[in-house]
């Protein structure tokens, strides 16, 4: 497309005199009907990016896994944890979401229900507090580039990728909207899919046996 064609429109997520964050949208200048569109984008935007509804994808991932992991035999034995088997986590405010274990192995385990990709700052400080602790890194993220889940694997641990964001119960219809007009990965499963927790206890049971 030549210059000058395309134009650019920076909004509000909320509206209001103190917005949450703003959005800038794209357009070629001959579409006749991009306001109709931005502004049903800057309303799917504004819903998602609540601050509630963040917390309540945060929650939901949680108590997914929470529900998926001891179908396969990890039970949780650990939550918002600080310290592990008499070691202490002392160097910042961080905690590791859970504690899974079995066959004697303990994984401190992550659980990131977002659709942007951990900082690469908090990766390398929650590398550190599994070390110190003395737990297996299981990192379960939505998304994660090569890199993260090598550096992940290169500590001996194993960072589980289920793809699409997990919206809360009762939000299909949004989470189908989000996804048919943002493209972005997002459903509402009930449940974690059989295929994703057999790639970690599949990983899991190899371990065992180096």
């Amino acid at each position: 497309m030549e210059e000058g064609q395309i134009s650019s429109e920076t909004e509000s997520l909320t509206g209001g005199e103190t917005p949450s964050g703003f959005i800038t949208l794209y357009r070629a200048n001959g579409y006749r009907y991009w306001k109709r569109d931005a502004d049903e984008i800057v309303k799917l935007v504004s819903q998602f990016s609540d601050q509630a509804f963040t917390a309540g994808l945060g929650l939901q991932g949680e108590a997914m896994f929470d529900a998926a992991l001891p179908t396969v035999g990890f039970l949780p034995t650990g939550r918002k944890v600080t310290s592990y088997n008499g070691k202490e986590w002392t160097e910042s405010k961080h905690d590791l979401d859970r504690v899974f274990e079995r066959d004697g192995i303990a994984y401190g385990t992550e659980i990131k229900n977002t659709l942007g990709y951990i900082e690469k700052v908090e990766l390398k400080t929650k590398i550190k507090m599994w070390q110190k602790l003395g737990l297996r890194p299981l990192f379960i993220m939505r998304g994660s580039p090569k890199s993260y889940n090598n550096l992940i694997r290169e500590v001996g641990g194993f960072a589980l990728i289920f793809k699409f964001q997990l919206y809360p119960y009762g939000q299909k219809a949004f989470a189908d909207e989000v996804r048919r007009r943002l493209e972005l990965p997002t459903d509402c499963p009930a449940r974690i899919a059989d295929g994703t927790m057999q790639r970690f206890l599949k990983w899991h049971l190899g371990t065992l046996k180096r």
